[in-house]
């Protein structure tokens, strides 16, 4: 049923308990895991200009994800690793709606009822504009 599952990651905790999921549905599913980062445009500026070049900013991309790579790894699913540009929530949704996604999982921010309400939250945008099913991990 989820054989393709994408999951969005951004090296938070709440992003790993979502790997720890995507992980245990595509083991029992026979299936594989797309890791998403996307690499915020209103982040990217700053991090430019605070690395020593592309190869750094590489790294430092590549260092987020690190901790998702290893726990797919340890459970032996396979995976592969996408990083896409812009902002967060259009991006994922995007993506997912362009390549016919069984599932996305997405970690949730633990924004309160208010800051949600006000500020909006990239798993809220994925929820309500992807074609796939979404599961949000707390």
């Amino acid at each position: 049923m989820y054989k393709r599952i994408l999951l969005a990651v951004d090296g938070s905790d709440h992003s790993l308990r979502a790997t720890g999921q995507a992980a245990a549905l595509a083991k029992a599913m026979d299936g594989a895991v797309e890791i998403a980062y996307v690499a915020d445009f209103s982040k990217s500026k700053n991090a430019v200009l605070h690395s020593r070049g592309r190869s750094e900013l590489d790294l430092q991309r590549r260092k987020q994800l690190l901790p998702a790579e290893e726990l797919l790894k340890s459970e032996q699913v396979p995976f592969e690793v996408n990083i896409l540009h812009g902002d967060p929530g259009p991006a994922i949704v995007s993506h997912a709606n362009a390549h016919a996604f069984d599932l996305v999982i997405i970690g949730s921010r633990g924004l309160n009822p208010l800051q949600e309400m006000m500020l909006g939250s990239v798993s809220h945008k994925v929820l309500k504009r992807t074609e796939c099913p979404v599961m949000i991990v707390k």
